[in-house]
């Protein structure tokens, strides 16, 4: 099965984030336009997730990554979306894989 390309996942998150202000839109974007192509959009969500997270952490008591912090949650609020949306049955799932994320993260 082919993978959903980024492009389409872009596109997606383009359209349910048209309320969210532009900046945060654009820094998660960048941490969108990073990850390689998966069928399932949440799991491209989660991951940028995941890096706008640890770009974060791995800068901590900097101001200038409050930004990424408000993407990593953005992308997360929206990875769950998607699943709900796609797979109702797996959002418990992703919802615990998000939950320990951060204590994943070095």
């Amino acid at each position: 099965m082919a993978g959903l390309p980024v492009s389409q996942t872009l596109r997606w998150f383009r359209e349910e984030s048209t309320e969210a202000p532009a900046a945060l839109r654009a820094r998660a974007e960048v941490y969108l336009e990073r990850q390689p192509e998966h069928p399932d959009r949440a799991v491209v969500l989660a991951a940028a997730a995941r890096d706008a997270l640890a770009s974060t952490l791995a800068r901590p008591g900097d101001r200038t990554v409050a930004l990424d912090l408000l993407a990593a949650d953005a992308l997360v609020t929206l990875a769950l979306k998607a699943r709900a949306v796609n797979n109702p049955a797996g959002l418990g799932r992703l919802a615990e894989e998000l939950a320990a994320l951060g204590s994943r993260i070095q």
